[in-house]
């Protein structure tokens, strides 16, 4: 196998000086010296809580082929091969620029307010089946995400993935300049992140800069049933886009639902896909994922690939750690159905994990139980958009609500009295209450924004309580 970077076309791709000798392959990249591997090109990047540099040594003891550095004062003489340059970030985006020019395969860029990684990971699916496939890992889509991602892409990938996301307007131009993909598909514009924002017009327009770098000739995949595809239509049209692929239940949509047949751990589904009927099962359930499997499949034929092959990696998708995944744990007198959805929250996708917990049949004595925090960044509209998901939890048939944090004492005003548990301020006045409700046959959702601090309770739970297996 080829190397991922030579070391000549290292240097001229960052417009380094290298000091010493590279004496290993260079088949990876890396900014965290805890996870490098052998082999890798270590990037000391300066960040607002750590600077890299501080671990150029462990980097290099570990492994590292080279360090890329800019601030040689505080890096040991001798310590290893090093490539000096003047700003590290920016020579990791030169090197993943280098990598996308040399690359002849399709390029696909994910956005949208909710469904980038679940849809980037499904597109893994689909498309490594047909090709040499690289992608994103985990939720790499920042300002350094992005370049790392790219740098990280070998020279003969036939498709790479790409998440793209944003918290401000014009965040995503550098990031899709720098992916240029020949498919932009944006999953959904929903109301996140308004605190940057005065209006969700708003945010769609910062999710349409992805088309700022869509390649001559190629595709926009968009949501048919959001309320804004006219405008991102429009963006696109004015990028200079012609090719649009609508998906949704909208009888417009080129990738049209025509049914699906739920079940608690997966959807069997049939679409309608330019006139071609295809039926599928998805790995996982939700509405939400239903409709995030369309977009997919528009991305797939709008690339000209195999769909049946598309439908057998749908098959595959499971919703990874704190976004779905189900656990089933051991308690007294039988067990419980954990769904972890911490990981992150915004109201659409609050209202899609409560109905994924509507969806769910508790067993014999069991009940609907949602544990949830704080949805962070909603602005002035954050009371409200709180107060909304008692009608959520209202068409999920939810039991037992415990909640926390002060904007979701906005939903705690409004919910029924029946369905009120236990109310705290932080999410580990919720621990013990809820380590001790626990009772066989529950299906217990937790979710709530990163900031909510809503994971340590699913670890609490998963510590006392033994796992019996992954439903």
């Amino acid at each position: 196998m080829a190397d991922l970077w030579t070391v000549g076309d290292l240097v001229v791709a960052t417009g380094g000086k290298l000091r010493g000798d590279v004496s290993t392959s260079l088949n990876g990249v890396s900014i965290d010296s805890r996870s490098l591997a052998a082999g890798d090109i270590f990037f000391a990047i300066k960040g607002v809580n750590s600077d890299g540099h501080r671990f150029v040594e462990t980097a290099l003891n570990a492994g590292a082929g080279v360090a890329v550095v800019s601030d040689l004062s505080s890096v040991a003489e001798n310590s290893g091969p090093l490539l000096v340059v003047e700003d590290t970030l920016a020579a990791l985006e030169r090197l993943g620029a280098a990598a996308r020019a040399r690359c002849a395969g399709k390029i696909i860029a994910v956005t949208g307010s909710v469904g980038k990684t679940g849809s980037k990971e499904a597109l893994r699916l689909c498309l490594e089946r047909q090709g040499r496939t690289h992608a994103s890992v985990a939720s790499y889509n920042n300002h350094w995400g992005v370049p790392l991602t790219l740098a990280r892409m070998p020279a003969d990938t036939e498709y790479g993935i790409f998440e793209v996301g944003m918290n401000h307007p014009g965040e995503i131009v550098p990031l899709a300049k720098m992916i240029r993909p020949h498919v932009a598909l944006i999953t959904t514009v929903q109301p996140v992140h308004l605190e940057a924002f005065a209006s969700v017009e708003e945010i769609a327009d910062a999710k349409a800069e992805i088309f700022s770098g869509v390649e001559p000739g190629g595709t926009a995949v968009l949501n048919r049933d959001n309320d804004h595809y006219e405008r991102l239509r429009s963006a696109a049209a004015v990028a200079g886009i012609t090719e649009v692929v609508g998906f949704g239940r909208d009888e417009r949509a080129e990738v049209r639902l025509i049914e699906v047949l739920p079940a608690p751990s997966f959807s069997t589904i049939t679409a309608s896909i330019a006139g071609t009927a295809l039926t599928y099962k998805l790995g996982a359930p939700g509405e939400h994922l239903v409709l995030n499997s369309l977009g997919v499949l528009g991305v797939v034929h709008a690339l000209g690939g195999d769909l049946a092959l598309a439908g057998l990696g749908l098959a595959q998708v499971q919703p990874p750690k704190g976004r779905g995944a189900r656990v089933s744990l051991a308690v007294p007198g039988g067990a419980v159905t954990l769904i972890d959805e911490s990981y992150n929250a915004n109201p659409a996708s609050m209202r899609a994990a409560l109905a994924l917990l509507g969806m769910s049949s508790p067993e014999r004595g069991g009940r609907r139980v949602a544990v949830i925090g704080d949805m962070l960044e909603l602005g002035a509209d954050s009371q409200k958009l709180h107060a909304e998901l008692s009608a959520a939890c209202d068409d999920a048939q939810v039991d037992i609500v415990y909640a926390c944090g002060p904007s979701m004492a906005h939903l705690w005003e409004v919910l029924a009295e029946s369905r009120r548990g236990i109310y705290a301020e932080a999410s580990d006045g919720l621990r013990e209450p809820l380590l001790a409700m626990v009772q066989a046959g529950d299906v217990i959702m937790i979710k709530g924004s990163l900031g909510s601090r809503m994971g340590p309770l699913v670890e609490a739970l998963c510590e006392k309580f033994d796992r019996t297996g992954e439903n």
